[in-house]
């Protein structure tokens, strides 16, 4: 960690950084929050900070204060957006489908709304996958994606077998029980949504042609080999696998994770780039 620290804006940064957000309630915040329909359903969402729009686009059951740690840094130099994906947080949402596709529809919706032509985008696991769409079917509104452990497809091909076993006995446990409220409805939604998704094909991702930079831990819950057949087919990809880290490469290493999607964001693209 020393060696980021060393070199970090982050240093000095996010100390500034925590005095100006720190006791901010990301999820919950008046003063920025609001709501927007975004086609049958109200999306919550908050801005912090100015510059170069960065959306952040959280994982399955997650919410805009799953990036509580990460948002005081991005928002000293870029205008930060983040919101409660659909049937998660407090976007909920009554329809019974959901999927990969309406949600990254749902952000491309979201920067229209707020007037803003293009951004970056840094997605988490599920978000990862959202990332990938957004740069597939809006790429005018991508500039640069980060996606950290996406896949391609639901099985044990792309996600580690104990994982995915993990999920099918969910499945099993849950099946025939009735859904009758809004939380068991939303809950039984998401299951399905990784279960059964994304279909994305190694080679549609050639149709991403802005920069985008994959990452996974050495240990995580998505396969190298997966990561690195994503990175292999878009064009302008780099690849960063984490030592030492499980799926939350964001928790696990905070600084090397702030440190190295900066330098990526803020930096002109090189296909040899070693993080």
């Amino acid at each position: 960690m020393n060696k980021y620290l060393k070199h970090l804006p982050i240093t000095l940064s996010f100390y500034v950084a925590l005095s100006f957000y720190g006791c901010t309630s990301y999820g919950d915040n008046k003063t920025t929050g609001s709501f927007f329909n975004s086609r049958g359903m109200k999306m919550y969402y908050e801005v912090y900070g100015s510059g170069q729009p960065l959306l952040l686009i959280h994982g399955n059951g997650g919410s805009i204060s799953t990036f509580k740690n990460l948002i005081p840094f991005y928002a000293l130099k870029y205008k930060v957006i983040v919101a409660d994906g659909r049937s998660q947080g407090r976007s909920s949402d009554i329809h019974d489908s959901l999927s990969f596709e309406m949600m990254a529809d749902d952000y491309d919706a979201l920067l229209d709304h707020l007037q803003i032509d293009s951004a970056d985008v840094i997605g988490w696991s599920d978000g990862g996958i959202v990332a990938l769409l957004m740069a597939m079917r809006h790429p005018r509104k991508t500039k640069k994606i980060v996606a950290s452990g996406p896949n391609l497809w639901p099985d044990s091909t792309a996600v580690r077998p104990d994982e995915w076993l993990a999920e099918v006995k969910e499945f099993d446990s849950l099946k025939n029980t009735p859904k009758t409220t809004d939380q068991e409805k939303e809950k039984w939604k998401l299951l399905l949504l990784d279960l059964r998704q994304p279909d994305i094909s190694p080679g549609s991702l050639k149709n991403i042609k802005c920069p985008a930079m994959i990452i996974g831990g050495d240990h995580d819950l998505i396969r190298t080999r997966h990561l690195e057949l994503i990175s292999k087919n878009i064009p302008l990809a780099n690849l960063w696998i984490v030592p030492h880290c499980g799926h939350a490469t964001l928790f696990e290493h905070k600084y090397k994770f702030l440190y190295n999607t900066d330098k990526f964001l803020t930096g002109n693209f090189r296909k040899d780039r070693v993080f």
